[in-house]
């Protein structure tokens, strides 16, 4: 039974069909929406929503029975963490209107576990959070101190924009994206031909260097993620073809491992060609 099961939760067929039910489980929460439909088909709406959480349940279930029923190799997976709280939600009593419709409306964001890419970027967001928020720690530093410097240079000049140093500060903010910026350039300048310097450093400061920075991070969650999706992938692959008896498996997974050596080593001679060809330029 352990075995069937695997196969099956592991299948592409089983995603897909998964992803089927989600998207019309999302369809019919959007027709509730509307009085007319709700008015008119409301009894067979309800009906298909518990059909759908029948489905879910199901699913769960046979996860679980993947699993072997131990929750500790159930919960070790983090979808399945997320999958079993979205579900189990629903079975809260208590919950009012409002609360059930966001459980209910929360199995839609299942579908991120069906769709590989979208998976990779959620994990690179993730995974990008302790670097943004180091940059946002900074960025906050460089918005206070040109909060402080335009305070105290237009305060006299511009009150609405920087009489104080938390609305020069909120200035600074709405600067970071560029708006308005020629008009307070003008402003600016009609002051001093000083204050181009002024905004001119903090724009290549916060909103080029900020957010390149910020667009790097991300790639480079990007790449780890997408590592880490790899690797997931070819250890389930491992353990598929370790749970049958076929040698081909065996054999095609060997095949793969070894093709992925040759592929680190020669990346790794690609790194050291490149540092040899920069240190003969240098």
């Amino acid at each position: 039974m352990v075995e069937p099961c695997r196969r099956l939760v592991a299948s592409s067929r089983f995603d897909a069909a998964m992803l089927v039910v989600i998207l019309l489980n999302a369809l019919v929460l959007g027709a509730e929406t509307f009085d007319e439909v709700e008015r008119g088909a409301g009894d067979l709406l309800s009906a298909l929503d518990k059909a759908f959480l029948a489905i879910f349940v199901a699913e769960l279930l046979l996860r679980l029975t993947a699993a072997r029923w131990s929750p500790r190799a159930f919960f070790s997976n983090g979808w399945n963490t997320f999958d079993f709280i979205v579900v189990a939600a629903s079975f809260v009593p208590g919950l009012n209107a409002s609360l059930l419709r966001i459980a209910r409306l929360l199995r839609i964001v299942r579908v991120v576990r069906f769709l590989p890419d979208l998976r990779v970027l959620v994990a690179a967001v993730a995974g990008s959070v302790p670097g943004v928020a180091s940059l946002a720690v900074g960025t906050a530093l460089l918005v206070y101190v040109y909060g402080m410097i335009g305070w105290l240079i237009f305060d006299a000049h511009d009150p609405d924009n920087f009489g104080n140093v938390a609305q020069a500060m909120l200035t600074m903010f709405i600067l970071l994206t560029l708006e308005n910026l020629p008009t307070y350039l003008e402003t600016g300048q009609a002051l001093s031909n000083w204050t181009v310097l002024f905004f001119v450093s903090y724009v290549l400061l916060a909103s080029f260097l900020v957010f390149n920075l910020f667009i790097g991070i991300v790639l480079n969650s990007m790449e780890q993620a997408r590592a880490a999706e790899f690797q997931s992938q070819r250890q389930a692959e491992r353990e598929a073809a370790a749970a049958t008896d076929s040698p081909e498996d065996d054999l095609v997974v060997a095949v793969e491992d070894r093709i992925d050596e040759l592929r680190e080593a020669l990346d790794a001679l690609a790194g050291e060609l490149a540092d040899r060809q920069a240190a003969q330029k240098g």
